[in-house]
């Protein structure tokens, strides 16, 4: 019977660009600036814009799920939440510190063996690039952050997956998903691509395998397998 190990060889193996998730595989947004607090800040505006919201935007403390509630408001409501939230991201960016151990590693071995890399996110754009900037990250041949004015088509949408795929030029079944929630799971199988599961916390663990991903306790686990199996090839 194969290993975990086994696994992760084989579904690295069939793929030849590798789509990582921003927040958890590569750092922690909201880290310095917690992810509660930007939640009340967007619930508070929509309740302003949108007063017919304000009871579902408070009862949330996700970010993205206000965002999601936004589209409720029409398009004006939404344009200022989706603006105040890339906002907030841009700031959290800054006070996020380091990037998740190993996440360097894990693009650096991606391109040394040959694959692509994409960012596929349901963080704004301009926040990965500003992070990027700040902590020198390069070689990134594709970054697809979330979709304007559509969260709708946010993961567990698929449609972030195909358009990254699309950009590289390969059919999504060449790609695999580095995520670390079950919806990135969920795109994934949507999508028909491949999921590696970075279970960040011991909770996730039994999660992301039930839900059909093959699991990484950590990010180094990538950089090494790619390392050992293709560096010399």
């Amino acid at each position: 019977m194969p290993t975990q190990a086994d696994t992760l060889v084989a579904v690295l193996g069939a793929s030849k660009a590798i789509l990582f998730d921003f927040d958890g595989p590569i750092c922690d947004v909201f880290q310095g600036l917690p992810a509660p607090g930007i939640a009340e800040e967007l619930a508070d505006l929509l309740s302003e814009l949108a007063p017919s919201l304000a009871e579902a935007a408070h009862a949330t403390d996700d970010p993205m799920e206000v965002h999601r509630l936004a589209q409720q408001g029409g398009t004006t409501v939404l344009k200022a939440v989706e603006a105040s939230l890339t906002a907030a991201e841009i700031r959290a960016v800054k006070v996020a510190g380091s990037p998740t151990v190993g996440a360097v590693q894990a693009l650096k071995a991606t391109r040394d063996s040959g694959r692509r890399v994409a960012i596929v996110s349901n963080n704004s754009a301009d926040c990965i690039r500003e992070y990027f900037t700040l902590h020198g990250i390069t070689g990134v041949d594709e970054i697809v952050g979330r979709p304007q004015l559509r969260p709708d088509l946010m993961k567990p949408s698929p449609q972030p997956l195909l358009a990254a795929a699309s950009s590289l030029g390969m059919a999504p079944g060449l790609t695999v998903l580095v995520g670390d929630s079950v919806t990135d799971v969920e795109a994934a199988h949507a999508a028909g691509t491949r999921c590696v599961g970075y279970a960040n916390k011991e909770a996730k663990q039994a999660t992301l395998a039930d839900a059909g991903a093959v699991v990484v306790l950590n990010m180094q686990e990538i950089s090494n397998t790619l390392t050992s199996h293709w560096m010399s090839r």
